[in-house]
């Protein structure tokens, strides 16, 4: 309440702030078309004077909740307990709320799931969606655009190509991985394998591209047996690694398309009885926390995943004032060196 005891008004907050009724509206709405300077002094004036928007008002008159989703298309127990998860939302979380938009976080595992979370995110619910860790057989993305519903696809969406105008934000998979396996290359390396990424994923099959390419850049055949596909989990890493070296015992090299399959890889390797780096040198991908805490601290791609988080909650919200907009971003990524390899 003002000191008059009146409720603050849009215009008490606009004379506040030294700006047009219309300016402080835009950054109640997540407007991109306000200086960052004019935005702070909105908010400012806002938390100042206490004022409060009329929520189910500005619904009526806007049709929009200011609630987006992120949906990620995994089970539970991946979602929380993979780091890379944690830190998207930690990213998506934070730009959202700067731009006064709230985040609903959505596991769909499976097709039942996706058929549920369809006909709840297509019924008003939601302004727009961010979608995470498509797999090839999700009909969620299609659904969505069918009603209407803008989305942010979190990784090129499989099936498109890099020029396609989609709104996505993605990381240089094939660029990355080929710096892990050019280090290896260069490190003296001979037979270097690969655990995979799951094939029925973007970032499965670029992660796979990078390691040919590096290959055959180097004169190198590509031995399509010293490649084995996980899905990205410590398990599969272990199972992955168990399996290269009953294909391969001579083997002296491993790029794992995640860290997690990289620790997972480390572990067998110690239970073969195989140093490392000495007889096996193991690259992961991610970066994550657990890397540098592993036995030994893992090299490994270093993947800004809260940084993708953020211009995911960006590209959304810019495209819920400009739905005709497509944005499409690549995030860099760059190697980091530790005892492993």
């Amino acid at each position: 309440m003002s000191a008059r005891g009146q409720r603050p008004t849009l215009e008490m907050v606009a004379q506040h702030a030294g700006v047009g009724r219309g300016t402080v509206s835009r950054v109640i709405n997540g407007s991109d078309q306000v200086s960052q300077a004019t935005r702070e002094a909105v908010r400012r004036a806002i938390e100042e004077l206490g004022y409060v928007p009329n929520h189910a008002a500005r619904t009526l008159v806007t049709r929009r909740t200011d609630t987006v989703a992120l949906v990620v298309s995994e089970p539970e127990d991946r979602v929380f307990t993979e780091p890379f998860f944690a830190r998207i939302v930690r990213g998506a979380s934070a730009e959202l709320r700067q731009r006064g938009l709230q985040l609903v976080l959505a596991m769909a595992g499976g097709p039942e799931e996706h058929e549920q979370m369809a006909t709840y995110l297509t019924s008003q619910h939601v302004d727009g969606v961010m979608l995470l860790s498509e797999h090839r057989d999700r009909t969620l993305a299609a659904r969505l655009s069918e009603a209407g519903v803008p989305c942010v696809h979190g990784g090129r969406p499989l099936g498109t190509e890099r020029d396609t105008p989609t709104r996505y934000v993605d990381i240089d998979n094939v660029g990355g991985s080929r710096a892990a396996t050019e280090y290896l290359l260069r490190s003296g390396r001979q037979r270097i394998a690969s655990i995979a990424g799951p094939p029925d994923m973007v970032a499965g099959l670029e992660r796979r591209e990078g390691y040919r390419d590096a290959l055959r850049a180097a004169d190198r055949a590509v031995d399509e047996n010293l490649i084995v596909a996980g899905d990205f989990s410590h398990r599969s890493g272990a199972d992955a690694m168990v399996d290269l070296l009953r294909r391969a015992p001579d083997i002296d090299a491993v790029f794992a398309a995640s860290d997690l399959m990289a620790i997972g890889a480390l572990r067998a390797l110690r239970d073969a009885g195989r140093s490392v780096p000495g007889d096996v040198a193991v690259v992961g991908f991610d970066d994550s926390p657990g890397s540098e805490h592993a036995d030994p601290p893992l090299t490994t791609v270093h993947q800004p995943a809260e940084r993708m988080g953020v211009e995911m909650a960006r590209v959304l919200a810019a495209s819920l004032t400009n739905p005709r907009e497509n944005a499409s971003v690549v995030l860099d990524t760059h190697l980091v060196l530790r005892d492993s390899a």
